[in-house]
């Protein structure tokens, strides 16, 4: 299993400072946020920007912004940024892909209907994974439309970027979109994701991907001054078939001081054996 930290406050160059001390405290992801919150008292910064930072203040751990929403992104333009990002990091990013929170949308004119979001989100994939091809590509779908273009250049990770689309167990719908493409945001349709929900998901996408690398991906928070609990939280998942764990404190106490001590204390990874 690998392990990812979500730093969710602090300004840019704070962001970046504590992305670097997460690469030295041995986690193997370090991942920023893709969000509006317009008219919220949250400061809000700019993803790209941000990861752009923080690529150049790392060198080996996996980046991404959890998670992006293509809907209220132009796919051509997400695919310039993510290619261009994906260079800077020399082949580390991800990207981590949902149907995105509404409670903006409609106030800056965006889609709000879920199956639409749904639709532009497959469109949204179907043309990023066409321009990453680095080969002539022409799009036509219900709401989008590219004439024939070629990206150069292509990734440095090949055949693309790894696509991580959040899938809501039990919706197949959800899943298989998953299945599509490189790893699973693991979410179920009640909220919360139990262990033996992680273990219904892997064992669907070895059935239907034999053989096939696919990673899957859990959110949640662990006691970092327990390490044996904290390590013990996540074994459950773990052993269910979970190949990463992103520690995700959305919630206060999450300023900058508390995730840096918690950045600090490392992964929640199982104690070596005597």
């Amino acid at each position: 299993m690998k392990y990812g930290f979500i730093v969710t406050s602090g300004d840019p160059r704070t962001v970046c400072d504590l992305a670097r001390e997460a690469e030295g405290a041995g986690w193997d992801g370090v991942f920023y946020w893709d969000g509006m919150y317009l008219g919220s008292e949250h400061e809000v910064y700019d993803p790209w920007v941000v990861l752009a930072g923080m690529a150049m203040s790392t060198q080996r751990a996996r980046l991404g912004a959890v998670l992006t929403p293509p809907t209220r992104r132009r796919p051509w333009k997400l695919a310039r940024e993510t290619v261009t990002l994906d260079h800077l990091s020399n082949g580390r990013l991800v990207l981590p892909v949902g149907l995105g929170a509404v409670e903006t949308f409609g106030s800056v004119g965006e889609e709000t209907d879920r199956r639409t979001r749904a639709e532009r989100l497959d469109e949204s994939l179907a043309i990023l994974d066409g321009l990453w091809s680095g080969e002539a590509f022409s799009f036509s779908g219900k709401h989008f439309e590219l004439g024939e273009m070629t990206f150069r250049p292509p990734p440095v990770q090949r055949p693309r970027i790894p696509v991580w689309p959040v899938g809501a167990w039990p919706s197949r719908k959800s899943v298989d979109r998953a299945l599509r493409y490189d790893g699973m945001l693991a979410y179920t349709t009640r909220g919360e994701v139990l262990p033996q929900d992680v273990r219904a998901m892997r064992d669907y996408a070895d059935r239907k991907r034999p053989g096939e690398p696919f990673d899957l991906i859990v959110e949640g928070e662990t006691p970092g001054d327990d390490p044996e609990r904290a390590a013990a939280a996540v074994r459950p998942f773990r052993e269910a078939g979970a190949t990463w764990w992103i520690e995700s404190p959305w919630t206060p106490p999450n300023d900058p001081d508390a995730l840096r001590k918690r950045i600090r204390q490392g992964p929640p990874k199982p104690s070596a054996s005597p």
